[in-house]
């Protein structure tokens, strides 16, 4: 595989900066442009992030000395680039407005953002459920009049828990799902020392999560009807979202109820053979395994279990028949690998393997 020079617009927040870590020793992508707001530009990588470097590990030695550079300078960025990560954190047509500005400038965005995520022809893609979602590009490319330049964006890191769980089991017929997340502060891109308040306390309100947890599963199993991505008509969601005091990793309490009832047999077959396209081509940040069951009772929990297969796999647990549906289990992603860049990283990787930077 060729290499791409890459960029990370949004650099000196907390995806921007995991970001930064995962391309560190990337076998296709190398780092070679951070860019920020323009309070940022002009100093070091290092200067601009100081004190609110929020990694567990050290900063990469390759990004340290990097000038940041300011993301409103679109042509002099892109020509410098193959692609752009977006992780901004502004008002949602700014994000709309600036990611639109790259991809018409040639240079393909793979975007964090929610901005985009219900734009008809932008791809929102899991690249073990939807990868071929990304053929709708050659349609936003003409919208657009760009040769090259497109946006491709993730879906919300809270969905990275349930619906890789859910997807195996489409076959019997999904009705109805009722699910409650848990999640983790880094979702708000906090720690416990900007966020004392959620210490010994669960704040039962994440503006925007329930509406995002119950829509976008049903774009992600939709399909391309000629230039758009129309979105599935079933199953039925609905959701509750708390954020609760762990520093990574979104759990979901999921509730399930079928046309046709698997057995718990069967269910656990599905999960335990499921590969998808990410795992078929073998792509670099992709689990081997990518849906893990606990026979434990008291997992997956988020200590344990967020960080596992480099935190890209999703762990399940507790699968039970149901009072009211048929079944209920409990799942958990670590949300700002899988939720968030690293899921970000794995659908470039897939857009790379099947040519779309080039």
């Amino acid at each position: 595989m060729k290499q791409y020079n890459v960029g990370v617009i949004g650099a000196t927040g907390m995806v921007g900066q995991r970001f930064v870590t995962l391309l560190e020793h990337h076998p296709w992508f190398r780092l070679t442009v951070v860019a920020a707001s323009a309070r940022s530009a002009g100093k070091t990588y290092e200067e601009a992030v100081g004190s609110r470097w929020l990694m567990q590990t050290p900063m990469p030695e390759n990004a340290r000395k990097l000038i940041v550079q300011d993301a409103a300078q679109v042509e002099k960025i892109a020509a410098q680039v193959d692609f752009v990560f977006c992780a901004v954190n502004m008002k949602k047509e700014e994000i709309k407005a600036l990611e639109e500005a790259y991809a018409k400038a040639e240079c393909p965005v793979v975007s964090n953002n929610s901005a985009h995520r219900f734009t008809p022809d932008v791809p929102m893609v899991v690249p073990e459920i939807n990868a071929d979602h990304i053929e709708i590009i050659p349609a936003q490319r003409k919208r657009l009049g760009t040769r090259r330049g497109f946006i491709a964006v993730k879906s919300n890191c809270s969905l990275q828990s349930y619906v890789p769980a859910l997807h195996p089991l489409r076959g019997y017929g999904i009705t109805d799902v009722l699910v409650c997340t848990y999640q983790a502060i880094s979702g708000a891109g906090k720690t416990f020392e900007t966020f004392p308040e959620i210490v010994d306390n669960v704040i039962p309100y994440i503006g925007g999560e329930e509406e995002k947890s119950e829509q976008e599963p049903l774009k992600l199993w939709g399909r391309i009807e000629g230039d758009r991505i129309v979105s599935a008509d079933s199953p039925r969601f609905t959701a509750q979202c708390l954020r609760v005091p762990v520093s990574d990793g979104h759990m979901g309490a999921v509730f399930v109820r079928f046309a046709r009832k698997p057995s718990q047999e069967e269910i656990l077959q599905a999960w335990k053979d499921f590969r998808g396209p990410a795992q078929e081509l073998e792509l670099p940040s992709a689990p081997k395994q990518f849906l893990h069951y606990f026979e434990e009772a008291d997992r997956p929990q988020p200590k344990l279990d967020r960080m596992l297969e480099n935190g890209m796999a999703v762990s399940i647990g507790r699968l039970r028949p149901d009072t009211q549906y048929d079944y209920k289990f409990v799942c958990l992603s670590h949300n700002t690998l899988r939720g968030a860049a690293g899921g970000g990283v794995l659908l470039a990787e897939l857009l790379a393997a099947k040519g779309y930077f080039d």
